[in-house]
């Protein structure tokens, strides 16, 4: 029996390093480069329109944003305005989509490269930064706003942003180990701290106005504006390896189902030493009022790389540094769905379908479906087939019937029983 596999959506001619899906148009925005260096590799941000064909998720290339000599390593969606973290800087991206006109020569002249074929690695058509590319009767234009240096480390380098929950400020982090907040859209600094002795992997805003912030010191650190509110201790309850540091790589707020005003913390433990043998990898659930551990489970030997959680906080998804991807329930921690080595080389992010907006129409029967990216400039699919329920009706139904038979069951058989 074969290998599982996933389906491959696009193919980047760049690496890939960051991924977010716009839940109002269904956009998939897929971003990256090969950076400043002179290796002819290209650096830009693809915008890929979704689309159910014949029953399957399909995706082709509507525009291309070229970001010059800058790889995109980290993004960030609020409404139509998207944070690229670029080497240590952050650049605001506006994009805008609106019904097509008219079909210019350059477009007629490119539009065997705007279909299908993309997806199995054509190049896309030249563009100068700020072009429209326009496809069945879409065109999208991107505009790029503020920029602004977020990291003042010797070797500076912005590796995570995130807006908050009214998308009116934007958190950066980075190789320093501060935290800084911005303005949206003016970008002006208004709150600046240092949050980790060393570089900051991963961070979230939740919507109370805390932040939460992991770090190569080994450190999850819970903050309200500049001000330490408590630190997380996920081995209080859990697993205990003295010989064994691990540290935090990722954190994400997801909601509680059917609790709308409830949320959980979410975070990922791994080994902060690479070893011949790997100890297992460690996923943890949190209170996200009062930061305390609810259950921690093993994800398995695989050095995990990134983590999302899904719109409703149904689920969570994976990638690891070996290219393997899986998806998990949140309530209980426990795996749905895994392909081994899906793309062969480290997984760079992960992104959910929304369940909002476009999400539902393009799903179709499946229950969720995770977008992953890596540095071999593959975008795959990864859909959840729908686990069949019974309604409780129908069991209260069947559970009568049965009892109606056997009742007359026994009548026939001792007919003096009733």
């Amino acid at each position: 029996m074969g290998r599982r596999r996933a389906p491959e959506l696009y193919r980047a001619p760049f690496p890939l390093y960051a991924l977010q899906v716009d839940p109002s148009t269904g956009l998939l925005i897929a971003a990256g480069g090969g950076g400043a260096a002179k290796t002819g590799i290209k650096n830009g941000v693809h915008f890929l329109q979704l689309e159910q064909i014949n029953g399957r998720l399909s995706a082709s290339l509507l525009h291309s944003h070229d970001t010059e000599t800058r790889a995109t390593m980290n993004l960030a969606l609020a409404g139509n305005i998207l944070a690229a973290g670029q080497d240590a800087h952050c650049q605001l991206l506006r994009f805008q989509t609106h019904q097509q006109k008219g079909k210019t020569k350059v477009e007629k002249a490119g539009s065997k490269e705007q279909g299908p074929r993309q997806r199995k690695g054509a190049a896309p058509v030249e563009k100068k930064p700020g072009a429209e590319t326009h496809q069945e009767g879409i065109e999208l234009s991107v505009e790029n706003l503020k920029a602004v240096q977020t990291d003042f480390s010797p070797d500076p380098f912005q590796k995570v942003v995130c807006f908050n929950h009214d998308n009116t400020l934007l958190a950066t982090g980075g190789t320093d180990g501060y935290v800084r907040i911005w303005k949206v859209p003016s970008l002006e600094k208004v709150l600046e701290f240092r949050a980790h002795e060393g570089e900051i992997e991963d961070l979230a805003l939740g919507p109370d106005g805390k932040l939460v912030t992991v770090g190569w010191d080994l450190k999850a650190s819970v903050w309200q504006k500049d001000q330490l509110v408590t630190q997380l201790h996920w081995q209080e309850n859990g697993p205990t390896f003295s010989n064994t540091p691990y540290r935090y790589q990722a954190c994400r707020f997801g909601h509680v189902p059917d609790q709308p005003t409830r949320l959980r913390l979410f975070t990922v433990q791994i080994p902060h030493k690479r070893l011949r043998q790997p100890p297992p990898c460690y996923l943890t659930a949190w209170d996200g009022s009062t930061f305390l551990p609810l259950r921690t489970k093993s994800c398995g030997h695989e050095v995990i790389s990134c983590l999302s959680v899904s719109e409703s906080g149904t689920f969570l998804g994976l990638g690891t540094v070996t290219g393997s991807v899986a998806i998990y329930i949140a309530f209980s921690l426990q795996r749905l769905y895994y392909v081994r080595e899906a793309h062969g080389i480290v997984v760079t992010d992960v992104a959910f379908l929304p369940e909002k907006g476009r999400g539902p129409e393009l799903l179709g029967f499946h229950e969720t479906a995770l977008f992953s990216v890596a540095v071999d400039s593959r975008c795959q699919l990864h859909l959840l087939p729908s686990r069949r329920s019974v309604p409780v009706w129908l069991l209260l139904l069947l559970c009568v019937g049965l009892i109606v038979m056997t009742i007359l069951l026994l009548q026939s058989v001792f007919p003096g029983f009733l």
